[in-house]
């Protein structure tokens, strides 16, 4: 097994290193930057500790951009869909997305009174990047967002503009880190320490490989619920407490982007983001109510999708799309399960406490060596 597949580039156990019995064959890294052009940047801010004192702190966010082509091209459409599972949350650019099947620039994602901020520092960066292209034009990029108020001082309001710049500057291909680090810092998932996770499958089609990459920022699930390769574990009496020194609000979502090289129309990548809902469903969400379950998908395929000519473009029958379909369902379930596995226990504001999964008693539960 490659040793990207089993641990981040600090060393951190993944769901593959763990012995998780994942299904389908990875890409080279096992990330949503398998998608040649993709690359993935981070900014994290972790500062103080204690009392709540608003403005001040504790802080636990920052922002993660996924910056879906090299920057020569940054400018330049791709084709996109855009389903939403359950709307308590926030994307923004999916008015655009619906209406014309694309979008350009990085993709931020943060905490949910970040968002804005995130958006607007996007549109400043590729306007101070490419002041001619935006002089007489205008940018919709896509922010989302995850609440992390319970450990966060979410009503600080710490991401800045520069933290924006600072991630995708920051942007990077290859292997990635995973965890509390850029827009997960703050976010858990069953109870657990959760936020950013990513995997990818490679499918075989006509004769040549693609690559289907997932990235999810993970803060959803009920603790009973917890499903690790079909066996609930989240109603295990021996797995750790939070601890909750203020009203855990319960605010669930996830969002999850889909990448792949493989050439797909607008509505067959609404219909591949659809499909992340199955990899939510496999580790127990169900989309409660205050739950922002949002998800993007999008091909690099295409290269030219600009004005002024007669655009050919090629693409996967939907006939021929299940495939595809199932490696959107395999990756989202093993980077919602990498964005726990990866994680440590983290206390934030107020004294609020949130433990990591447990590895030594999932592969307990799950009758694995070691």
């Amino acid at each position: 097994m490659k040793p990207e597949w089993k641990t981040t580039p600090t060393g951190k156990m993944r769901g593959k290193g763990l012995g998780l019995p994942f299904e389908g064959t990875s890409g080279p890294f096992n990330a949503i930057t398998d998608v040649a052009g993709v690359s993935v940047g981070y900014a994290t801010i972790i500062e103080g500790d204690g009392a709540l004192k608003q403005g001040v702190g504790p802080v636990r966010t920052g922002v993660t951009a996924i910056v879906p082509r090299p920057l020569d091209q940054i400018d330049q459409p791709l084709f996109a869909g855009f389903f939403s599972l359950n709307g308590n949350g926030d994307l923004s650019g999916t008015h655009y997305i619906e209406e014309t099947g694309k979008f350009a620039l990085p993709i931020t994602i943060t905490n949910t009174h970040s968002c804005g901020i995130t958006r607007d520092a996007t549109i400043k960066w590729a306007v101070e990047l490419l002041a001619e292209r935006y002089y007489d034009d205008f940018a919709l990029p896509v922010a989302a967002e995850t609440y992390d108020g319970f450990l966060n001082d979410i009503n600080g309001f710490h991401v800045e503009a520069r933290h924006v710049v600072e991630a995708i500057d920051a942007a990077q291909g290859g292997a990635i880190e995973e965890g509390s680090i850029g827009g997960g810092t703050g976010m858990k998932c069953f109870g657990f320490k959760a936020g950013s996770g990513t995997s990818s499958r490679l499918v075989g089609y006509n004769g040549e490989e693609f690559t289907v990459g997932v990235f999810v920022q993970a803060n959803f699930g009920t603790r009973r619920h917890l499903t690790v390769m079909g066996q609930n574990i989240g109603a295990d009496p021996e797995l750790p407490s939070m601890v909750a020194n203020t009203k855990d609000t319960d605010l669930s979502s996830i969002i999850a982007i889909i990448a792949t090289d493989a050439p797909f129309l607008p509505h067959q990548l609404k219909r591949l983001a659809r499909r992340a809902s199955f990899g939510i469903g496999k580790t127990g969400g169900m989309a409660t109510h205050g739950s922002g379950d949002l998800f993007l998908a999008f091909t690099t395929a295409a290269s030219d999708l600009g004005p002024g000519a007669i655009r050919t473009v090629h693409f996967v029958p939907d006939e021929d799309i299940d495939p595809f379909f199932e490696a959107v369902v395999q990756a989202t379930e093993e980077a919602i399960l990498n964005s726990m596995i990866v994680n440590e226990a983290m206390t934030g504001r107020d004294g609020n406490f949130v433990p990591a999964l447990p590895h030594q008693l999932v592969k307990k539960v799950l009758g694995l060596k070691g």
